[in-house]
């Protein structure tokens, strides 16, 4: 489990083809090698990820993990590349501080940006996303993307729209992200089960 509060942005290393539908990837970080256990769960741009070997290249810690072929067709993981960069958070402990909401690393989909508006203080991003994950955004809920907390401004048919404050904009990769661009969404937990516990009765 995640908050959706990014602590680090990797930079891809490399994207090596393991076997027919599964990548392996290094990534770059800024953690302790030593703090980073094999088979430990990463967020990487809201996936969830084992990490299954760890490293170091000049000065830089890197960890490598397995995208999958459900991962690669649902998510934007099939899009990173050398040079990709990618929101991090390692996995909730227990005494940790709850900063966003609870978040589980397994995208819904994707959304596309469709508008960015920059104000004076903050940016606006306008996102589309299918009507069958649009059911589970709602004005003042919660939403991950590409692995950050955010709360849902306004809900519109099949788009929405957060904003940004310039603390998420300068320490995630939301700064750069340009109209057109997909990012992974997961929506918030409470809101699927609630509906899937109306839907049984």
């Amino acid at each position: 489990m995640f908050t959706g509060i990014v602590t680090d942005v990797g930079e891809v290393l490399a994207v090596t083809l393991r076997a027919e539908g599964l990548r392996r990837l290094r990534i770059a970080c800024a953690y302790e090698r030593a703090s980073i256990a094999l088979g430990a769960s990463i967020s990487c741009s809201g996936v969830c990820l084992t990490v299954v070997e760890t490293g170091e290249d000049k000065g830089r810690t890197w960890f490598a993990v397995d995208t999958a072929a459900e991962t690669l067709a649902v998510t934007t993981a099939g899009r990173w590349r050398e040079g990709s960069r990618l929101n991090l958070e390692r996995a909730l402990k227990i005494g940790d501080e709850l900063g966003g909401h609870i978040v589980a690393g397994h995208a819904d989909g994707i959304a596309e940006l469709v508008a960015r508006q920059d104000l004076p203080d903050m940016a606006k991003l306008t996102l589309r996303a299918r009507s069958a994950i649009m059911r589970f955004v709602a004005q003042k809920g919660s939403v991950t993307l590409d692995g950050i907390s955010l709360t849902v401004n306004e809900v519109a048919g099949d788009t929405f729209s957060v904003l940004i404050i310039p603390h998420t904009l300068q320490v995630t990769t939301l700064g750069a992200t340009k109209t057109g661009e997909r990012l992974n969404l997961e929506v918030d937990l409470m809101a699927r089960y609630a509906a899937r516990l109306i839907e049984t009765k």
